[in-house]
């Protein structure tokens, strides 16, 4: 369907095609015009499907920008999330002029209040951070007409639940409201009978977890070995621009750091990062100049980047909805992607309630050679040395050009430039990857709720203890505390009011959102990694 029949306003229709958006994805087909009837809606679709178009829109169009007062509250589960949100909503709204705030822990709140002080008609936050303005009186909510719960099963799954209902109870009855899930579990629905007027439910069908555009491969390769395979995928497939998740912070320092001493231009992120240096590095990863980003599931929830051709999963994500936010990062906008699983022998159970999941079976790769590495590294080399001639005004050093050749033999000239454009061998860079506790094993090989980790089912209690949730500690990981990896474990207190965002790794997780320990500088040189086009080889 076109934006051009979903009753928006002329200068939301050129924002739109400025923003390179042609036809509406379902969810915005469905969406859009019940919002702009005043409807409440739950929303029930994976990330990448356009949900932040599908409710910034009809508030846009629905903003009084006379008005100074809040209009619009939208409630996100992470910073990242907060942040792209609220530029999609800024970028969308700029012909309109309109004033958008984002609010989020692990930031000067001081300078925030100073942007409040500006009037914005739209606030973006996460549940945390917004109450802390609240009760600090910063953040009013009182003349708030639109309401919008984004990843609503996200935020249950990090502990928010309690922190919406209070954020909800400050927003005046007469509103509408819109909450957006992947997932439906009880306590999501209740929050839709509790606080939403008669919504109207849209849902994207099961088949559409994961999209058609995206090639789903997995390698069955032992842990120590997937390093190597790895690299050498990289330098068969030549991806363009690829995010590779790993399970633990310190696993994601290890794959970047290694990557890096191995000649790719490559950088991770997670919370123990400063805001600062993982934005610094978004950005360099939005703009091209950065090829491989490894991160970790919370660090990348709602990361919203064109352009991405590739996800490897180094770690099978224990979570299968995790999965599915993963492989969401790629295939976008009608593009074609590749997604690529290792996965260990122990782990092939955990591969298929995946593929339960996706309605999707993933096929098999067959591991590169050495030798097919090195090819692919030569024919990368090749279009380097086209694109270097073509660009090259070769009269100009015809004559130091002449003396070489004189002195070398032309082989061994270009030999010698083939072997400078091209990687060295990997062996001969060896990279430690500290191998991680394995996932534990399914009983019975279903799906379904599982102590000790396994996969939610049906049951989605938070309130773990015991060893509920501690599947996943860590012997003497590099970037542990009391040897409990904060990306993925969360304790089943809560402190301090919730006064601060938490986040979840995926794993039935929640630290503080605040927590800004352990930050570390990364080196900023980076080496250039080739582009080219890529082969994909499937065992028979």
């Amino acid at each position: 369907m076109k934006f051009t029949e979903l009753g928006l306003s002329d200068s939301l229709l050129k924002a739109v095609t400025r923003a390179g958006y042609e036809e509406a994805t379902p969810i915005q087909a469905e969406t859009i015009p019940m919002v702009l009837d005043g409807k409440d809606v739950i929303g029930q679709a994976q990330t990448g499907t356009g949900k932040t178009a599908a409710f910034a829109l009809p508030i846009l169009q629905r903003l009084d920008f006379d008005n100074p007062n809040i209009q619009a509250l939208v409630i996100s589960p992470t910073r990242e999330l907060a942040i792209q949100t609220q530029e999609e909503i800024f970028r969308l709204g700029k012909d309109e002029r309109a004033k958008v705030q984002v609010v989020y822990g692990g930031s000067d709140i001081r300078r925030q209040i100073r942007n409040l002080k500006q009037h914005p008609q739209v606030i973006v936050g996460t549940p945390g951070r917004l109450l802390d303005h609240i009760r600090r009186g910063t953040v009013k909510l009182d003349h708030v007409k639109m309401l919008v719960l984004d990843e609503a099963d996200e935020m249950l799954d990090m502990g928010f639940l309690d922190d919406i209902e209070s954020i909800i109870k400050q927003v005046p009855s007469e509103r509408q409201t819109m909450l957006f899930s992947a997932t439906m579990p009880p306590e999501i629905k209740r929050i839709g009978v509790q606080f939403m007027q008669e919504p109207h439910h849209v849902k994207i069908k099961a088949k559409e977890l994961t999209a058609d555009t995206v090639d789903q491969y997995y390698v069955k390769a032992k842990e120590f070995e997937k390093f190597d395979i790895m690299t050498r995928l990289f330098d068969v497939q030549a991806p363009e621009l690829t995010i590779v998740f790993g399970r633990t912070k310190r696993r994601v320092d290890e794959l970047s750091k290694g990557l890096e001493a191995r000649g790719y231009n490559a950088a991770g992120i997670h919370g123990d990062l400063s805001q600062q240096r993982r934005t610094q590095i978004m950005r360099q990863f939005k703009a091209g100049k950065l090829d491989i980003l490894v991160a970790t599931d919370v660090a990348a929830r709602g990361l919203d980047v064109s352009g991405v051709t590739h996800v490897y999963n180094y770690d099978i994500p224990q979570d299968p909805d995790s999965y599915v936010h993963r492989v969401g990062r790629t295939g976008r906008a009608g593009h074609k992607g590749v997604s690529l699983t290792f996965v260990t022998p122990n782990e092939m159970e955990y591969l298929r309630v995946i593929e339960k999941l996706t309605k999707k079976r993933m096929l098999p790769l067959k591991p590169p050679t050495d030798a097919e590495a090195f090819a692919g590294q030569i024919a990368a080399a090749e279009a380097n040395v086209d694109s270097l001639v073509a660009k090259t005004k070769t009269e100009k050093y015809a004559e130091q050009a002449a003396e070489l050749l004189e002195k070398y033999d032309a082989t061994d000239l270009v030999a010698a430039l083939l072997n400078d454009l091209t990687k060295d061998d990997a062996t001969a860079v060896p990279v430690k990857i500290t191998p991680e506790r394995p996932l534990p094993r399914h009983k019975g090989g279903g799906g379904g709720n599982r102590r000790g980790g396994g996969y939610r089912g049906g049951n989605r209690n938070r309130n773990r203890s015991g060893n509920g949730g501690r599947s996943n500690d860590r012997r003497g990981g590099s970037y542990s505390h009391n040897g409990r990896s904060r990306d993925d474990h969360r304790s089943s207190d809560r402190r301090n009011g919730g006064s601060n965002d938490r986040k979840s790794g995926g794993y039935g997780s929640r630290s503080r959102e605040d927590n800004r320990s352990n930050n570390r500088n990364h080196d900023e040189g980076r080496k250039q990694s080739s582009k080219r086009n890529f082969t994909i080889r499937t065992n028979d």
